[in-house]
């Protein structure tokens, strides 16, 4: 029980629990309850009388109960843990064959390793015997490995056994727990196959059941279809029902339906004829304009050969005028010239009154044609509308129609008759404008008709009722209201201009922009007519933040007699809110209009837009070519063209030929003809044709559209004769004729007639071949309308007489080679409805080189046959082609011919080719390289020539090994008539004669040759480097590589190594031999050593520096060229003022000369003083001329080769200045690539300058200066810094580690001197790109300065109580240094404060006592002050400072300390003030001492001067004399004591008389032995000292 415990712990059994509750609850489903064997034979054997019948021991059941879900819970717990014992068998039962697999691998490693001990043992010993102490050492590691994989195995094994024999020991646990619990396996098993039968015979009765209920589902199903088939009958019946009512009733509205059609086809008849007759009547008029231009075109003749005669008198009359004044000695063209001027002027005035007459018939017929809408409006409106009272307009318009006619008028306000049926009728002006303006009686309305409608019903049907003013406020003011209205007016209308729109401000944001949104944005009545009502409306959405107002301002002048708004203001409008505005537009000129509609908000005014569009025709066709192809003649075929008109008003149009002339366009052409006409001939005509337009304007009765519209043709035609340009004078008498010959291209169907807007019509275009050959028309559609312009278009096509063509008649073979085979297909199409018999034939020159495959054939019909060209040129073509080769171009022209049986014409066609020569020509026919060394390559240029016009394909084949062809290595592409550069590289590999031979082969295999020869050396030195790449090096950087010059040559044993020798001669000696690098003059490349010697089979080391600088001469040229531009403009702003003074005297000669003379003044001048100015490396403008180009330095590339020349010999040997005898054969090169690139961190600071002078500074004191870096380079870098002298006076304070690109930086540099000395150091600015260095120097200075007080105590005396005294001092700047000063005092020192924290010093005894500040004034003011406080001093100037005294009160001790700082750091003198106060002029001093000399912290009372003398007492003066008498017998000396009087020079005025003396008495008491009072009265007499 112990092992069960431990396999199944109590706390997994108690968390199952829960889980076999829950199941227990699932099988108390009585639906889905399975029982088991056991309840089902308790079920059995207890019969239905035991479920009826009540038990009576309930207790006993209950135990029953408890007992069987123990029973299932301890079943359920076994089960559990024997299928975990079976589960934990299977794991052990593997894990211990895998462990035994283990353990079997590893004592077979074991073995083995055993093995390989063994035999490694015995080659040990073999080993060792050979004394091959490498290989011992070697086997005896493998050994010691060998035996570190033995023990790691036995490990390994020892843990494998002991895993294996505790799974083994858990293998038998779980076998005896398995021994067990095998009673409840059988047990289990049974009771699991009861449990199957149990469910079987379950499932037979739930089946049972399940038919039972389907049967019982079934007759459901068929009572739910019956009544189904009930409803749906009743349903037929309503429908049946509703149908019939439908019926009747579409039988009825279809009644009513045709009622209502026909009164709507009669209305459309009666406005078809109304329109019909208001056409009538337009084509009438311009019928009779027609007419009338007819009848005038005799005038208009007459009219020019009046104005040519005119024009010759004008003439004659000028030119005799002119002789005359010329005769008279007058100025002949001032007086034409005012005589013209005055004709102008005479011309323009009647010009101007003709355009008056004829507004004024404009607005006339406006009237006219208002009044009769006024009419009609009145006898629609009821009959007490129209006898009301005369409105504030009405008498306006009445007073402007009596002036308008001419009447006397009398002021507006004088007796109108008040009552209503004494009104005279008003005139028909004041009638029609009364019912025009906008800003008039808002009762008044427009026409009922109207085009726009509302986009839901019933929208528009509320009545408008916007505000009206008062009848009896407008009966009772006059017309422009009385005087205080009109001052009321001006100043509120100028208040509400000059205010600002009210800022609007919510949530901390001010809004700004337009105060409401309009929808729709833009206003916009398209395409409207003349005389209709249109109205639209538009909706205003508030789009501020708080509550806003509107008001409507109105439509532009220009929009007022058209537009009007009707608005009704809604008052106060929240925040997104809106209102709506109606805009009515009233057209009467067919003219576009385009405005704003204003409106004023709180926050300011803003407008909508406006704008109204007239009808206009857009016009356009679909193509403008029309291509047929290629047709028969005989043969017919169409295409159609599409004319459209998107625009809404139709035109007439009228396809013609491009030559053809219509009528419009003769009559055009006439009217153009009133350019030739002067000015007044122009006026002249003007008045025949306004005199015609006012006859037809009396007599003609008809609509005021049609009147409209023959004033927009008389505009149009008057536009016409003034813009039009002069036409030639027979076209006025000649019309084009017809064209007679009828084309092959024509038009179809309708080619005139009506297009409407908004339509489009297909003209069908017929093409029609008779002669073979291409046919090509031009067309064109013109308009009735003048502004619509002229549209063409073309048709062409092709007409064919054979029924065999060839599509291509020319077969284009490109650019042939000789002796090479190209082919071509080519196709022969038939229009034939038989089969034809072809023949193909090749003229006879070229049926050597050419053929065509098959000789014959045959096309079927409407088909098509491919035939096939050979061309095989050779050589002999030129010879053989005869004239159908061009020799000198190439060109191969060869005629081809098609015979077709039963046709006489035969078909031909041509092919076209450009033979050419496939040769390639190399050149130099032969290379020489000379003498090469086998440490380097030796390159030579050839060139390749193709004289083919195509191009070809090359290669070098079969190339040495010591050469190499570049580019492309020797392969490649060259292009017709190229010549190529190519290099051959030759690098012998050893010293000998070379002779060989080089092969060029084509892509048709053609061999070309080049003949080469060479000489290889081997030289008796080597490099060990022959080519060096420095980095990319930074201007002014340093880059540093090293190269090893060694010496091979040992012996003359040619066995061992390759002799050093020249071609085939004798080989070198072997010794010690010289070398020596020739470097090219100015290069940036220096070599250490660069002569030198080396001995056999040794080197020596060489390093090569690479350091890129800008040239001399350039720093040079740039440099001058800053000086030159600053003595320019020196030199202009000198010269500006005299050169314009100069210029304004002298005459055009002097001027011309001057201006010769003075550019070579300006640019030699200059130049000469450049030249005498020597500019040195260390100058500004050297140093700025050099960071300018450094730093607009792009980069370069250089490639150097510096020869080493080689000597046999020591160089120490020779002789003096003798040269060792170098071979120029034995040459060593060495190539050196140099890239300089810009530098990558630059100074943008003082002009990118890197030398930094911090000047002179004083010692002890520190200067900065900023130095601002920049990294320009591409990428970041990291930063480093050269260390500079520790002990040194120049510190960098903020150095940076990185900088990334394009970042600038600023390096901060102090300098602190610690002596006296001049300074200099470099900073290195170190990156991975280069280095960039800094040069700094100083100079330290010594401050020294002298005091003119001598014992640096200044004491200021006595002075009065509450007055003041000054005294004064020098200081003086001895270095050469401006030197920085400030003056500090003691009392006003933040040191003070820790001195207070002290024992008071009154308090201290007075050897202790150290402070030098003394008694201070009790109202916080200082005692003594100094003026200037701080400042600068000049090198050896001196400076005068002020201290003064100001006590408040009366002391002895008053003292303080003055220290002169300089440069707020160094003290370099310390000042003691002294000084007294007294409240009186006379005191007395002297006595001993009564009081302290530091004053306590009590308060002192201040008294009133007035009372000051009252409240004195007196103030003892303690003198002690000591009397000492050493001897009896000599009287000894009396004691004494001084007491000094003294008197104060004050500024204060005395109160008494200067006559009488002052006198001042005291008490003195003496206390000895006996006491006694004397009174001492002091006398003093104030004398003033002139």
């Amino acid at each position: 029980m112990e092992e069960d415990t431990g396999l199944f712990p109590k706390d997994e059994l108690l968390d199952n629990a829960p889980l076999l509750e829950d199941e227990g609850d699932e099988l108390e489903d009585p639906e889905f309850n399975v029982e088991s064997p056991r309840r089902e034979a308790e079920n059995g054997a207890c019969p239905t009388p035991c479920c009826s019948v009540k038990q009576p021991n309930t207790d006993a059941d209950e135990t029953k109960r408890k007992t069987a879900v123990e029973d299932r819970v301890r079943t359920h717990h076994l089960r559990k843990s024997l299928d975990y014992l079976d589960k934990m068998h299977e794991e052990k039962d593997l894990f211990i064959q895998k462990t035994r697999e283990e353990l079997r691998a590893c004592r077979q490693r074991m073995d083995l390793i055993r093995t390989q001990q063994a035999s490694m043992a015995a080659t040990i010993a073999s080993e060792r015997e050979a004394n091959n102490a490498a290989a011992v050492g070697r086997l005896q590691a493998a050994s010691r490995r060998l035996c570190t994989e033995l023990e790691n195995e036995r490990d390994l094994q020892a843990k494998s056994t002991a895993m294996l024999a505790e799974s083994e020991n858990a293998m038998w646990h779980i076998e005896l727990q398995q021994g067990q619990l095998e009673d409840f396996r059988k047990s289990n098993q049974e009771k699991t196959e009861a449990a199957g039968k149990y469910c079987q015979v379950h499932a037979a009765q739930q089946l049972c059941r399940e038919k039972a209920a389907m049967e019982k589902a079934e007759k459901n199903q068929l009572l739910r279809l019956r009544k189904s088939l009930l409803i749906q009958q009743r349903h037929g019946l309503r429908q049946q029902k509703l149908a019939e009512d439908i019926q009747k009733n579409h039988r009825t509205a279809v009644k009513f339906l045709k009622a209502s059609l026909g009164r709507v086809r009669e209305q459309e008849k009666q406005e078809e004829a109304v329109s019909r007759e208001r056409m009538r009547r337009r084509m009438d008029a311009v019928l009779a304009l027609k007419s009338s231009i007819a009848a005038n075109r005799e005038t208009l003749r007459k009219f020019q050969a009046w104005s040519r005669a005119k024009g010759q008198l004008a003439e004659r009359r000028a030119q005799a005028e002119k002789e005359a004044i010329l005769a008279q000695g007058g100025d002949a063209f001032r007086h034409l010239f005012h005589q013209r001027r005055h004709q102008e002027l005479e011309a323009q005035t009647r010009a101007f009154e003709e355009e008056q007459r004829l507004r004024k018939q404009e607005i006339v017929g406006r009237i006219l044609k208002e009044e009769a809408e006024e009419g009609h409006r009145k006898k629609r409106l009821p009959r007490s509308t129209t006898a009301g009272r005369w409105t504030l307009r009405d008498k306006t318009w009445s007073y402007v129609s009596d002036f308008c006619e001419g009447k006397t008028t009398a002021p507006a306000t004088s007796s109108l008759p008040e009552d209503s049926a004494e009104h005279p009728e008003p005139s028909p002006l004041v009638r029609a404008v009364s019912i025009e303006s906008v800003h008039g009686d808002p009762g008044t309305d427009f026409e009922e008709e109207t085009l726009a409608e509302p986009e839901i019903s019933g929208l528009w049907n509320e009545d408008h009722k916007p505000y009206q003013v008062p009848k009896e406020d407008v009966d009772r003011k006059p017309v422009g209201g009385t005087k205080m209205d009109k001052d009321i007016l001006a100043r509120t209308l100028e208040r509400l201009r000059s205010s600002p729109a009210h800022r609007q401000v919510a949530s901390g944001h001010e809004f700004k922009g337009r105060p409401f949104n309009s929808k729709p944005e833009i206003i916009h009545f398209k395409d409207f007519d003349v005389g209709k009502v249109y109205r639209k409306k538009i909706t205003l959405i508030n789009a501020t933040y708080a509550i806003n107002y509107c008001k409507l301002v109105g439509v532009e002048e220009h929009l007022r007699d058209f537009i009007r708004a009707d608005f009704d203001p809604p008052g106060p409008m929240s925040a997104g809110m809106s209102c709506e505005v109606l805009i009515t537009f009233k057209p009467m000129i067919n003219k576009d209009l385009e405005g704003n509609v204003s409106f004023l908000a709180q926050t300011g005014g803003f407008s909508v837009p406006l704008k109204c569009s007239t009808k206009k025709c857009s016009l356009s066709l679909d193509k403008e070519l029309i291509d047929f192809g290629s047709h028969m003649v005989g043969e017919t075929a169409s295409r159609t063209i599409t004319l459209t008109n998107v625009g809404g008003l139709g035109t007439e149009f009228k396809f013609l030929l491009a030559s053809e002339l219509c009528e419009t366009d003769d009559s055009r052409s006439l009217l153009r003809m009133g350019s030739f006409f002067t000015y007044e001939d122009k006026s002249l005509y003007e008045k025949t044709i306004t005199s015609f337009s006012e006859q037809q304007l009396e007599g003609n009765e008809s609509s005021p559209v049609d009147m409209q519209s023959g004033k927009e043709s008389q505009k149009l035609d008057s536009r016409d004769l003034e813009e039009a340009q002069p036409a030639e004078p027979e076209r006025l008498t000649t019309v084009m004729q017809s064209v007679e010959d009828q084309t092959e291209i024509t038009l179809g169907g309708v080619t005139e007639g009506e297009l409407g807007p908004f339509s489009s019509i297909r003209v069908p275009v017929v093409f029609t071949p008779a002669i073979p050959g291409e046919v090509q028309t031009r067309f064109k559609v013109t308009f009735k309308t003048p502004q619509c312009p002229t549209l063409y278009f073309r048709a062409m096509g092709v007409a064919v007489d054979v029924s065999v063509w060839v599509p291509k008649p020319s077969v284009d073979l490109k650019i042939c080679m000789y002796d090479r085979l190209y082919q071509a297909s080519v196709l022969v199409h038939t229009r034939s409805n038989a089969a034809l018999r072809l023949k193909f034939e090749v003229c006879k020159e070229l049926r050597g080189h050419m053929e065509l495959l098959p000789e014959t054939g045959y096309i079927q019909a409407h088909s098509s046959y491919s035939l096939q060209l050979k061309f095989l040129p050779r050589h002999s073509l030129p010879e053989d082609a005869g004239k159908y080769f061009d020799k000198e171009s190439r060109v191969l022209e060869a005629p081809m011919t098609i015979w077709v049986a039963d046709q006489t014409k035969p078909v031909g066609f041509t092919v076209h080719a450009v033979v050419t020569t496939s040769d390639l020509e190399i050149s130099p026919a032969e290379l020489d390289f000379g003498c090469c060394t086998i440490h380097e390559a030796v390159r030579t240029g050839v060139s390749l020539r193709n004289h083919s016009l195509l191009p070809q394909d090359f290669g070098f084949v079969r190339l040495p090994k010591c050469v190499d062809i570049q580019p492309g290595d020797g392969f490649g592409t060259i292009l017709p008539l190229e010549t190529l550069q190519l290099d051959v590289i030759f690098q012998p590999t050893k010293a000998k004669e070379y002779s060989f031979e080089l092969v060029c082969k084509s892509e048709i295999n053609r061999c070309f040759k080049l003949a080469c020869r060479a000489v290889g050396i081997h030289p008796p030195l080597e490099l060990s480097h022959y080519q060096i790449k420095f980095a990319a090096t930074a201007l002014y950087g340093t880059s540093v590589a090293t190269v090893h010059v060694t010496s091979s040559h040992l012996s003359m044993n040619s066995l061992t190594h390759s002799m050093p020798r020249i071609g085939s001669e004798d080989a070198s000696p072997v010794g010690p031999t010289s070398f020596e690098f020739l470097l090219p003059p100015d290069s940036p490349i220096t070599i250490s050593p660069s002569v030198g010697t080396v001995l056999p089979g040794k080197r020596c080391l060489v390093q090569v520096a690479f350091r890129p600088v800008l040239p001399e001469e350039l720093i040079q040229q740039e440099a001058l060229q800053i000086l030159k531009k600053e003595m320019e403009t020196k030199h202009f702003g000198k010269d500006t003022v005299t050169q314009r003074r100069g210029l304004c005297r002298q005459s055009f000669s002097t001027l011309r000369l001057q201006n010769r003379d003075q550019p070579l003044q300006v640019s030699t001048h200059p130049s000469l003083e450049l030249q005498e100015q020597q500019l040195k490396a260390s100058s500004d403008r050297y140093q700025t001329a050099q960071a300018s180009l450094a730093r607009a330095f792009q980069g370069k590339f250089d490639k150097f080769v510096v020869p080493c020349v080689i000597a046999s010999g020591d160089i120490r040997d020779r002789k003096g200045s003798e040269p060792l005898s170098f071979s120029p054969h034995n040459t060593l090169y060495l190539e050196l690539w140099c890239p300089t690139v810009a530098p990558s961190v630059v100074v943008t600071s003082e002009k990118g300058k890197t030398v930094f002078d911090f000047g002179d500074v004083a010692i002890g004191h520190s200067s900065m200066k900023k130095v601002s870096i920049q990294n320009v380079s591409p990428e970041d870098l990291a930063v480093g810094f050269s260390v500079l002298d520790p002990n040194g006076p120049f510190v960098l304070l903020n150095p940076t580690s990185k900088l990334h690109t394009g970042e600038t930086q600023v390096l901060v540099l102090s300098f602190s001197p610690h002596e006296s000395i001049l300074a200099q150091e470099t900073l290195d600015i170190i990156t991975k790109r280069g280095t960039l260095t800094l040069t700094l120097t100083g100079t330290g200075m010594a401050s020294m300065t002298t005091c003119s007080i001598e014992g640096d105590v200044l004491d200021m005396g006595y002075v009065i109580a509450r007055e003041s005294v000054s005294s004064s001092f020098k200081l003086q700047n001895n270095s050469s240094l401006r030197i920085k000063f400030s003056m500090q005092l003691e009392s006003l020192c933040g040191r003070r404060g820790e001195a207070q924290q002290q024992l008071p010093q009154f308090l201290a005894s007075p050897a202790q006592r150290t402070q030098v500040v003394g008694t201070q004034n009790f109202s916080g003011q200082s005692v003594f002050s100094v003026a200037p406080v701080k400042g600068i001093m000049d090198p050896g100037r001196t400076q005068d400072f002020t201290v003064t005294f100001s006590p408040d009160h009366e002391s002895l001790y008053f003292s303080d300390r003055l220290r002169v700082v300089l440069f707020e750091k160094t003290v370099s003198h310390q000042i003691l003030l002294k000084g007294a106060a007294r409240e009186h002029m006379m005191f007395v001093e002297g006595g001993d001492p009564l009081d302290v000399p530091v004053e306590s912290l009590t308060v002192v009372p201040v008294l009133d001067p007035e009372h000051r003398e009252d409240m004195e007492e007196l103030r003892p003066i303690l003198v002690t004399l000591d009397y000492i008498q050493f001897d009896t017998d000599t009287p000894a000396p009396p004691a004494t004591r001084e007491l000094q009087v003294g008197c104060i020079r004050t500024t204060q005025l005395s109160p008494k008389k200067p006559d009488h003396p002052l006198m001042v008495s005291a008490l003195l008491q003496l206390r000895g032995d006996v006491k006694e009072t004397y009174k001492v009265i002091f006398v003093a007499q104030v004398v003033t000292g002139r």
